[in-house]
């Protein structure tokens, strides 16, 4: 596809998602009015959704967060891993642990997509599908803690890091969108959430809302920094 082409097939993706956007409409006013309504919107199912996935896995991020303040205690590091978007959700959940902010205990963590070297080595050399599994069998201990992130919850890649986690004995959390995909029927993962919805933006929305939960009520089982 040539430059031009895809700046039109970039320029009409917009138009569908934001057709008030497109060069016909020349009311300026009702453009704004447009923008904010559909802002407005996107505020509301968010908001909902957030709120949905709080009254279903409650209970099930405190029991969570539980058994990973154990594991903590124990000696436990975390690893979180994704690809695209959930790459860097991963790696801000491993920074959240690690530099958690005056107050809080600081936690070992690693995002595994941090050390380009390592993630294009094993791509180029094995494969992508095992570019988690081998750093999980590298540096995995039975007492540590694996998080991988999916909106779709399909990913191959993290679906064998699960496995190899949970073959090591570790704790493993899966954060996956829509109905969980693949993930949902995982036998390596202990604990899943899954936030229910079609849209990638809006699912990668609430997964920063669930792992910032998630967090913190792991923090607050372990206490404060002494």
């Amino acid at each position: 596809m040539s430059d031009v082409d895809s700046t039109r097939g970039e320029a009409s993706g917009t138009e569908a998602l934001y057709p008030f956007l497109s060069p016909a409409h020349t009311d300026v006013g009702g453009v704004l009015n447009e923008v904010r309504r559909s802002t407005q919107d996107k505020v509301r199912e968010i908001m909902a959704l957030r709120e949905q996935v709080r009254l279903r896995d409650g209970r099930k991020l405190v029991e969570c967060a539980e058994a990973m303040a154990e594991r903590f205690r124990a000696g436990a590091r975390l690893f979180a891993f994704g690809n695209g978007g959930s790459s860097t959700d991963a790696q801000d959940l491993a920074s959240l642990f690690l530099h958690p902010g005056p107050g809080w205990r600081a936690l070992p963590a690693f995002g595994l997509t941090s050390d380009i070297a390592v993630v294009t080595a094993l791509s180029n050399d094995v494969g992508f599908d095992v570019v988690f599994a081998r750093q999980i069998g590298a540096f995995g201990r039975p007492q540590d803690i694996a998080v991988g992130l999916s909106t779709s919850g399909n990913s191959a890649n993290l679906l064998r890091a699960f496995d190899e986690a949970a073959r090591r004995g570790m704790l493993t959390v899966g954060i996956a969108g829509d109905r969980g995909g693949k993930m949902a029927e995982s036998a390596g993962i202990h604990h899943l959430f899954v936030v229910p919805s079609a849209s990638v933006h809006r699912i990668q929305e609430a997964q920063t809302t669930l792992y910032h939960a998630l967090w913190e009520l792991t923090a607050t089982a372990l206490g404060p920094a002494d």
